[in-house]
């Protein structure tokens, strides 16, 4: 057990999931329906498969694939499908929002209910116990978190012109974008019920010789490829619809080379966040476990507050929308920590 370095290597995560979404900035001539799902294919099927095929030992993983429960797969994929439509608002809520609002108020949400639906759906009684009391005051203090920020782009809405607000967020939509990221935080909460259900496949890659630190790497290939079936059928159904099915093969060959650079780098850069969220968390004692989930998300949060800054999309607005703005960030990491310390 080594906290410091857990919580280091949850950093990490933390710095590729914040900056996945840059890379698109670099995409050229693609809808926004083909390079989401050329980064999904990469982030969800290609670098999973590499990353378990490198780091499990050499010629078990598909031992630890054929060993593992079927109901464990199975579950994992039920999951990543639902989570699969939380991915997919996630990305429509950074289109319309920008990646500082969208990731504050969607990875908000995802941390809270993250924690909150899984005794509900248990039929547990929350107020029955302190733990889960605080669990529900943590997720009113998201609320709250998510009111402040979501008031804050209400001001940035207000005090930016047209021009401004295109230069900073192509496609700003506030009403839209608030709407989305609520429900991309609710469903990417299922992402943590993959891994629960994924349990037993890491105890089948462990029983093969796995070093802990990727013990959840098999899992991943399950929980990503529910992941990927709805953003398939989504991506492929706006590619039929807006005819930019013919993305992939009228571009020039140079643009098609830098737009399968840039959505793979993004995919990474995504991947990045659990596979370094694996690592860390195997290094947190017992003590300190219960809150992985609640690092990534708060880390993520402020970090793509970093990049909103550094892509100016606050630029032009008061001082006092700026300030409204970290208030919120700071609620938000608070609450994150108190639902996972109920």
């Amino acid at each position: 057990m080594n906290p410091i370095a857990g919580i280091f290597l949850i950093a990490l995560g933390s710095i590729g999931a914040a900056s996945f979404y840059v890379p698109f900035k670099k995409v050229k001539s693609w809808a926004w329906e083909s390079y989401w799902i050329s980064q999904g294919l990469f982030a969800w099927i290609i670098i999973p498969w590499l990353f378990a095929l490198i780091f499990v030992p050499h010629g078990e993983l598909i031992p630890i694939i054929r060993d593992s429960p079927s109901s464990a797969k199975l579950m994992a994929i039920f999951f990543g499908i639902l989570w699969g439509f939380g991915g997919l608002t996630f990305g429509l809520s950074l289109r319309y929002l920008g990646v500082a609002l969208g990731q504050s108020i969607a990875l908000g949400l995802c941390a809270a209910f993250g924690t909150l639906l899984p005794p509900i759906i248990a039929g547990d009684n929350l107020f029955a116990t302190t733990g889960g009391i605080l669990t529900v005051i943590g997720v009113a203090i998201t609320i709250a978190g998510i009111v402040i920020i979501g008031y804050a782009g209400s001001l940035k809405s207000k005090e930016m012109s047209e021009e401004e607000k295109r230069a900073a967020v192509k496609e700003f939509a506030l009403k839209k974008g608030l709407i989305i990221a609520v429900f991309a935080g609710i469903m990417s909460a299922c992402f943590n019920f993959g891994f629960e259900s994924g349990k037993p496949i890491e105890t089948v890659a462990l029983a093969h010789g796995t070093n802990p630190l990727f013990q959840k790497n098999p899992s991943l290939i399950f929980i990503l490829l529910g992941g990927f079936i709805t953003n398939l059928i989504y991506c492929a159904f706006l590619n039929i619809k807006n005819k930019t099915y013919k993305d992939y093969y009228t571009v020039p060959g140079k643009v098609l080379l830098n737009n399968l650079f840039f959505t793979f780098l993004a995919g990474l850069l995504w991947f990045l966040q659990f596979h370094f969220f694996g690592m860390g968390s195997s290094k947190l004692p017992p003590s300190m476990a219960v809150f992985g989930w609640s690092i990534l998300m708060a880390l993520n949060i402020a970090i793509s507050n970093i990049w909103g800054i550094l892509l100016h999309e606050w630029k032009g607005v008061k001082r006092r929308t700026i300030i409204v703005l970290v208030a919120g960030i700071v609620v938000l990491i608070l609450s994150a920590f108190i639902v996972k310390l109920g």
